[in-house]
């Protein structure tokens, strides 16, 4: 019997067999745009797209356009670590719209915030008993958890 995978590896097997891992991975600039260029650039920028190995990127002002010239190798460097290739040979900017990036959330989500009774616990516990893989474990045991704690909050909102 083969041992279970943990569920990150089974989906980028299953990407990189589809052949959709290397696209979504450099759209995965558009979520981490802030950490790879840093906030003062995040907020005066904005990826637009990705053709032919060229990022496109909408700058909010023609002054910043022409700063950023001056650090485009800086810029390619850091997105390139960031995929961990350099599946982007250029940037290209271009005057436009620049959307605020969205707040980032303040606190926790209120279910999360949930206690749970020493009863639920000790059936997740009797659940992973027989488990031996210490990352299959802890992963169950943080669903079962978060899934706990969700199915508390709705009952206790009716």
């Amino acid at each position: 019997m083969q041992k279970p995978q943990p569920i990150r590896l089974v989906l980028e097997k299953t990407l990189k067999d589809l052949e959709i891992d290397v696209p979504l991975k450099r759209y995965s600039i558009w979520g981490a745009w802030k950490e790879i260029v840093g906030d003062s650039i995040a907020r005066q920028t904005q990826p637009r797209a990705i053709r032919n190995r060229i990022l496109f990127i909408n700058v909010s002002h023609s002054t910043w356009i022409q700063q950023l010239q001056f650090l485009k190798p800086k810029l390619l460097e850091k997105i390139n670590d960031f995929l961990g290739e350099s599946p982007i040979q250029d940037i290209r900017f271009k005057l436009g719209k620049v959307s605020s990036p969205p707040p980032t959330p303040s606190k926790i989500p209120h279910w999360q915030e949930e206690v749970l009774d020493e009863e639920t616990l000790k059936q997740m516990e009797s659940h992973l008993r027989n488990i031996e893989n210490n990352e299959v474990k802890r992963g169950l045991r943080d669903i079962f958890t978060k899934g706990a704690r969700l199915e508390r909050s709705r009952k206790k909102a009716k």
